[in-house]
């Protein structure tokens, strides 16, 4: 496995867009807060880029460890959050409103716990 210094600091960017994400749909109740306003699909567009920066971080993990560390921990749909990013990178306007904000609503706490407990052990001391 790569040096854990430049996977920690990939985590450690992941860790910090989660808790952007959470800070900028902390107000948002309802999809239509997304889609009624200039202002809410500025949020939109925000969190969207924000997920494709995470799914890329992600992807970068896999291929500098050939797969194994996100494998160890299966109960995040890891294949879904990385396809998420392909879809908002390629097809942004096909992006569906609803399901942003349920995994804004839904899922997002899911990832963070892991996302911090991979940090955490990438974190120990090798003993």
């Amino acid at each position: 496995m790569p040096e854990s210094g430049l996977l920690s600091e990939i985590f450690s960017q992941i860790d910090g867009a989660i808790e952007t994400v959470k800070y900028r749909f902390e107000p948002v109740r309802s999809v239509d807060d997304f889609l009624d306003t200039p202002e809410g699909l500025e949020k939109l567009d925000s969190l969207c880029m924000l997920f494709i920066a995470i799914g890329e971080s992600l992807k970068k993990v896999d291929r500098l460890t050939d797969g194994r560390l996100l494998a160890r921990y299966p109960s995040i749909d890891w294949r879904s959050v990385k396809g998420m990013r392909d879809i908002l990178s390629h097809h942004y306007f096909d992006m569906n409103a609803e399901a942003i904000y349920n995994v804004c609503n839904e899922e997002i706490d899911d990832l963070h716990i892991v996302i911090r407990q991979i940090r955490s052990e990438l974190e120990k001391p090798a003993g």
